[in-house]
């Protein structure tokens, strides 16, 4: 029996951090953000007392309730994020703390902007094997805090959030997650997407700080050429396997990083806007979030039916991405 999405959930912080704001403290403006990445805004979580896991916390907390269940029955959080509270213990370990799961295991999965999509897959697996009958997958970034405020290239272009859904065995056969291809490529990608201090290659000292080696650094335009390529590519590969034409998704549901990415996707798969699922202009890149706070706002609008066929890709640091197709139960 496959592994079917029961329940959904987001946090979105409360502050918006608009482009107008961002124009008092960088050299860009409303027009220019907005042309080259379709956002306007984006959440911050300011409180330097609450981070990834406060929100991943939010989420689980909402799910449960949602859900109608006890912390109790849950058998396993997977937490998707690259930015942890701290290196270790995990975030899925706080999580599980702080909503007092105590039958749970739980682990981090660090893949990036495609770490929703890992966690999606691997959890289900958990649910396929008979080995967990409830996981709790979140996606959760606090970007603020790993972003150079200094730097108009990646200052822009992300915001906080969390997403989160809870996987159960599907009802019926032919409904869940049904197929996933995902993919990695370190070779190429290592160099264009990342944060080099922090970790044992180069642990903070005075030099990593003064070099502002703990924040994203990106080269945006060889990002951008691979992640057109690999959401199109991988969105293409799910619909031919799974036989599907573009009328018969009602669906798709990408990755938020960039506007143009989005529509390259979707006319590569032959959809029409009206089924693509876009937040960008309210959240920006909340990275492993965006995902499972589309999946969450979609199912809040009462869009998501019984049958609807989902394709969900994302492409992230790594390089990482992959897509997977969901038919929901």
């Amino acid at each position: 029996m496959k592994a079917a999405i029961t329940t959904t959930a987001k946090y979105l912080p409360e502050e918006v951090m608009s482009n107008k704001d961002l124009e008092r403290i960088l050299d860009t403006n409303d027009e220019w953000i907005t042309t080259r990445t379709g956002i306007k805004e984006r959440r911050i979580l300011r409180d330097p007392k609450k981070a990834t896991s406060y929100m991943c916390t939010e989420v689980a907390r909402q799910l449960l309730e949602k859900r109608g269940i006890s912390a109790d029955e849950i058998d396993l959080i997977i937490v998707a994020t690259m930015s942890p509270d701290m290196i270790f213990p995990s975030t899925a370990c706080l999580v599980q703390g702080n909503i007092q799961a105590k039958n749970a295991w739980g682990f981090d999965l660090s893949a990036a902007c495609s770490g929703f999509l890992y966690g999606l897959y691997t959890g289900a697996q958990f649910i396929e094997s008979g080995n967990c009958k409830k996981v709790m997958v979140i996606g959760a970034d606090k970007m603020s805090s790993i972003l150079d405020y200094t730097d108009r290239s990646t200052a822009i272009l992300f915001g906080d959030g969390a997403g989160g859904v809870i996987l159960e065995a599907a009802s019926e056969e032919g409904y869940g997650v049904l197929d996933a291809r995902l993919y990695s490529d370190g070779l190429n990608g290592r160099n264009h997407l990342l944060m080099p201090g922090g970790g044992s290659l180069h642990p903070a000292s005075h030099e990593t700080v003064d070099k502002h080696m703990h924040f994203i650094q990106q080269d945006g335009k060889q990002v951008f050429k691979a992640a057109v390529m690999a959401m199109a590519d991988v969105a293409e590969e799910i619909m031919q396997r799974n036989n599907l034409a573009a009328e018969t998704i009602d669906w798709l549901v990408p990755h938020q990083a960039n506007q143009r990415i989005i529509h390259a996707t979707a006319e590569r798969m032959g959809i029409t806007e009206e089924k693509v699922m876009m937040n960008i202009a309210h959240y920006g890149n909340t990275t492993a979030g965006t995902v499972p706070i589309c999946l969450a706002e979609l199912d809040e609008q009462g869009k998501l039916h019984k049958g609807s066929n989902l394709v969900l890709v994302s492409f992230g640091a790594g390089y990482t991405w992959g897509g997977v197709y969901v038919r929901w139960q």
